[in-house]
């Protein structure tokens, strides 16, 4: 056997590979005394047929299948070998290789095109983005307590709206200018705390006292943001913006909570492992929480926007003709044809392949993609947060609960993708800090938020 190639211009490679009769003779050989002992051939006892006529019948086709098998693995060996990085694989060129004739042919050329992967310099000097570090204020403390004693408090449905804290369930109709229900226009079911409006002395009356089944005219843009709009109408930013529409609110249902009392029992509930003495610890453990929770939101930014300008600066040329023929080979029978591989190349296959040449040139400098323990011992961190030890369990057994736990969870990938994802980001960061040691910059909730809307 013999393999070579020739280099057609920067990226593109001609290989070229000739398999003699030697290089597989040996092979169909030993298939055909397989074959010869088990087939079944009429006037022939089984195994006694002539070899003769048992390469008659199965000869070419063992020659096809051995040349075929032997060509896959020694083109791919060859490329191991000469260390070559290609893109995608190697596509037969059938108008230099011609019909292969496997009747009467012993000897065989194929022809193959491939692509070298360009050159993928990171380009940490033009990287320009900050890395953000959430400042917590008393008032983010003071909300999120809120909130934990809402979460924790006594939940009931009462017969009428009497409290701008109910949360009403109902479906809303959009009006026209006559008040009669606009054709097509918005008509769903949604839920909305009464305290989130924005006229509350204007809107909050239209609601008290109301009980289910009456219905409850306002408009809504006086009620609410375009942000709520948008979420609790189920309709488009841009539309959202715009909405200006009387609503017809057809209230089903009420609930309202009582929130629990911050003291002893609610700090056990919230951190079951933590020795929490007074309203000062447990608010200054919530405030760690806040920073964690927010924190990680900011790698995230960080990593998503690294990796953004790392392939904005990555602008080697691509072998093109041979990634279009490729794709089309590999979506060979979906829908993609090659008019609309051409009509979305630059906006979408374009930037989707320079970020995966870019993502694989940082997996050489440290393998980013999470191992399978790294995976199960962040289930076990997220399960252990609110888990005790039970009666009679030592710590050893606990942990030993939770691997079971977290091995059990783990073996549906659907399950666990949204962690993967997550410590990718995260082993992504560290990558990051090691090359660009960014300083972090102190910024509030409310900043952060306005970042990343």
């Amino acid at each position: 056997m013999n393999i070579t190639r020739e280099n057609l211009s920067e990226l593109d490679l001609l290989i070229k590979v000739e398999i003699v009769e030697s290089d597989y003779a040996e092979e169909v050989k030993k298939q055909l005394k397989s074959y010869k002992n088990k087939a079944t051939v009429p006037g022939f006892r089984k195994g006694m047929a002539p070899m003769g006529l048992i390469e008659r019948m199965y000869k070419s086709a063992i020659v096809a299948d051995t040349v075929q098998n032997l060509l896959s693995t020694s083109l791919y060996k060859y490329l191991d070998d000469e260390k070559l990085d290609i893109v995608g694989s190697p596509l037969i060129n059938d108008e230099k290789t011609g019909k292969v004739d496997f009747e009467s042919s012993k000897d065989y050329t194929f022809y193959f095109d491939a692509a070298l992967m360009p050159k993928v310099e990171l380009a940490w000097d033009k990287v320009d983005t900050k890395l953000y570090q959430i400042k917590v204020n008393p008032k983010d403390i003071d909300k999120r307590v809120d909130d934990i004693a809402k979460r924790f408090g006594k939940f009931e449905s009462p017969e009428t709206v009497s409290s701008v804290d109910d949360v009403v369930y109902g479906s809303v109709k959009e009006l026209d200018k006559e008040g009669n229900v606009l054709e097509g226009g918005v008509n769903t079911y949604t839920s909305f705390g009464l305290s989130n409006f924005k006229n509350q002395d204007e809107i909050f009356p239209l609601f008290e006292g109301k009980k289910a089944e009456d219905k409850i005219v306002f408009n809504a843009a006086k009620a609410f943001s375009a942000a709520d709009i948008e979420t609790k109408f189920r309709i488009d930013a841009a539309a959202a913006k715009k909405f200006k529409s009387d609503v017809r609110f057809t209230l089903s249902g009420i609930s309202h909570v009582t929130p629990h009392e911050v003291n002893d029992e609610l700090f056990k509930k919230v951190f079951p492992n933590e020795e929490v003495k007074d309203v000062a610890a447990f608010r200054k453990l919530v405030s760690k929480d806040i920073e964690k929770q927010y924190n990680e939101q900011c790698e995230i930014l960080y990593v998503n926007e690294v990796h953004k300008q790392l392939v904005d600066n990555f602008t080697a040329a691509l072998p093109e003709a041979f990634l279009k023929r490729w794709i089309l080979n590999r979506e060979e029978g979906k829908e993609v044809t090659a008019e609309s591989l051409e009509e979305q190349w630059a906006e979408k296959y374009v930037p989707s392949m320079r970020w995966e040449m870019v993502d694989a040139e940082l997996n050489k400098l440290k393998k980013l993609e999470p191992t399978h323990r790294e995976v199960l011992d962040y289930i076990k961190e997220i399960l252990g947060e609110n888990d005790n030890l039970q009666e009679g369990e030592d710590e050893k057994a606990r942990d030993e609960r939770l691997e079971q736990a977290a091995q059990s969870i783990a073996k549906e990938r659907q399950n666990v993708q949204s962690i993967i994802d997550r410590l990718y980001s995260r082993n992504s960061f560290a990558l990051y800090k090691e090359q660009l040691k960014p300083e972090a910059e102190k910024i509030s909730i409310k900043d952060f938020g306005e970042k990343v809307k």
